[in-house]
C-alpha cells in the first residue's frame, strides 16, 4: 500500500529528479534567493532544509553527510561556516517560498525561493568622480572640430556564406 508516499514527481526519471532538486538546493545556498516554480521549490524545500540542520550540528559525519548530497567541498565549507551560524536560534523553518507571477509560455506558478535569514553582501561604494577641471585653451590653439565620419560597415549581410561557396571543394 502507497499510504503517506507522496512525493513531487516532477514529470522526470528518479535520477534525473534528484539531479534537480540537488542542482537547486546548490543554487539556493550559492544565491540565497532562486526564482522557480512552485512545485519545484515545494520539492526541493525539505533537502534545504536537510542541509542546514546538518550543517547546524557542525560535526564531521554532518559533513560527510552533506558532502554526499552536495558534491562540493568548497559549498560545504560555506554551509557550515556561513550559512548555519545565520540559523543557530531557529528550529526549522530555514526557506520560504513566495509567490512571485505566471511564467508566460506555459502559465507555470513562478515563485520566489529564498533562504529566511540572508547574508548580505557588502555593496560596493561608487568613488565619487574627480572633477578635472580643463584649463581653457588659448585663442591659437581653438580650432573648429569636425562631425564624426560614421564608415559603413565593411560586410554585407551575408557576405560569410559567400566565402564558404568560393572555397573549391576537395572532392565530391
Amino acid at each position: 500500500m502507497r499510504h503517506r508516499k507522496k512525493r513531487y514527481l516532477l514529470n522526470r526519471f528518479t535520477s534525473w529528479r534528484k539531479a534537480t532538486l540537488i542542482s537547486l538546493a546548490k543554487n539556493l545556498l550559492i544565491h540565497q534567493r532562486v526564482i522557480t516554480t512552485k512545485v519545484k521549490a515545494k520539492a526541493t524545500a525539505p533537502l534545504v532544509e536537510k542541509l542546514i540542520t546538518l550543517a547546524k550540528k557542525g560535526s564531521l559525519f554532518s559533513r560527510r553527510q552533506a558532502y554526499k548530497i552536495l558534491g562540493n567541498h568548497r559549498l560545504v565549507s560555506y554551509l557550515f561556516e556561513e550559512i548555519a551560524p545565520l540559523f543557530k536560534d531557529l528550529s526549522c523553518g530555514f526557506t520560504r517560498v513566495i509567490a512571485y507571477k505566471n511564467r508566460r509560455g506555459d502559465n507555470a506558478q513562478l515563485v520566489i525561493f529564498e533562504l529566511t535569514k540572508r547574508k548580505e553582501k557588502p555593496k560596493k561604494i561608487k568613488k565619487e568622480k574627480e572633477e578635472i577641471k580643463e584649463k581653457p585653451k588659448p585663442k591659437e590653439e581653438i580650432h573648429e572640430e569636425k562631425p564624426p565620419v560614421v564608415q559603413k560597415p565593411t560586410k554585407r549581410f551575408l557576405s560569410g556564406i559567400k566565402s564558404i561557396f568560393k572555397k573549391e571543394r576537395d572532392a565530391l
